[in-house]
């Protein structure tokens, strides 16, 4: 099958949305997956680590393709595609990994984000089998932590049935995202192509044995565990920070996307992105902030684990992925 090839400075949100919704039609040729190929006996699904006190663990929920001309939609275009070339990121297709962070940390045992379930995409919804193989008892877990009701994010919430799967945790999301998404019929005031996006968060969000605690900026989910503002992809994204004997992570969630493009160019922004220029600003706040303060970053799309370091970069950055300690 052909690949639908975008226009990205006439790119709309609504078209990326429609091209999400028939994403598994896309078949990403081989040749297009960066410069491997794909494994023959699959890889690891889950990398642990300690953060002071704190063992962390980055358990995958898969991955998903879709078309990339949505990201740096306000570039120039000339500019992207050289910045592209020489950064081996494909033009066409962005591959996109999905890395859920489970912290233990004191009695709490949080995971953050609940990925998508069997909802949305087939090549994603893997999480509750890759927790049980890292040796994660989903019953066990004290709080889920949601940072935006995307579907990749919030749609695997709960079963066949319509119950968590995740039955005795506290569930927190910002009151901002939540009062977002639940606004009196937000579904009829959307694009036709975005109704299926606010109709699978409200069903989430509304989940029966579900209960909600609204956060707003540094809500403390547990000890040494907190939410911040981290606004601009949706209205009231948050990500979530980690603190432990002195050492600090911050769970980015989807304020970043591309481990590369969005460390050299935060003002570029993704059709994803519901404002543009707050993603910018928010980028630059926690670039600034991981940089000076030499805080680790987790980002959800970055290549698994997804987990590394701030560097500056003249009046960019860059990203720094982590050295692995077996």
């Amino acid at each position: 099958m052909s690949l639908i090839k975008p226009t990205p400075p006439s790119f709309k949100r609504r078209d990326l949305l429609r091209m999400a919704a028939m994403a598994p039609a896309f078949a990403m040729p081989a040749t297009a997956r960066a410069m491997l190929g794909a494994p023959t006996d699959g890889n690891p699904a889950h990398f642990s680590f300690t953060l002071g006190q704190a063992k962390i663990t980055i358990v995958s929920d898969g991955y998903f393709t879709l078309p990339f001309g949505g990201q740096a939609m306000n570039a120039p275009e000339e500019e992207k595609l050289a910045f592209m070339a020489a950064h081996y990121i494909d033009p066409e297709i962005g591959y996109s990994h999905t890395n859920h962070m489970y912290i233990e940390l004191g009695e709490a045992k949080v995971l953050v984000d609940v990925g998508s379930g069997n909802r949305w995409l087939g090549t994603a919804g893997r999480l509750m089998e890759n927790l049980e193989t890292a040796g994660i008892d989903p019953f066990g877990i004290t709080h889920v932590a949601i940072t935006h009701a995307h579907p990749d994010h919030i749609w695997g919430i709960r079963d066949d049935f319509d119950e968590p799967l995740i039955p005795d945790a506290e569930y927190v999301m910002g009151e901002a995202e939540h009062s977002h998404w639940t606004q009196d019929d937000l579904v009829n005031r959307v694009a036709p192509e975005e109704q299926q996006f606010v109709l699978g968060a409200v069903n989430s969000i509304n989940a029966e044995g579900v209960e909600w605690t609204l956060a707003s900026n540094d809500h403390e989910v547990a000890p040494g565990i907190r939410l911040i503002d981290t606004p601009g992809h949706t209205p009231g994204h948050m990500s979530v920070i980690v603190e432990s004997d002195g050492q600090q992570l911050i769970a980015l969630g989807d304020c970043m996307t591309h481990a590369i493009l969005n460390f050299a160019h935060p003002e570029w922004y993704s059709g994803r992105d519901t404002d543009g220029e707050m993603t910018g600003a928010t980028r630059r706040r926690l670039l600034d902030m991981a940089a000076t303060d030499r805080i680790a970053v987790l980002g959800y799309h970055f290549p698994f684990p997804g987990v590394g370091h701030v560097a500056r970069d003249g009046d960019a950055y860059r990203f720094i992925p982590a050295l692995w300690q077996f």
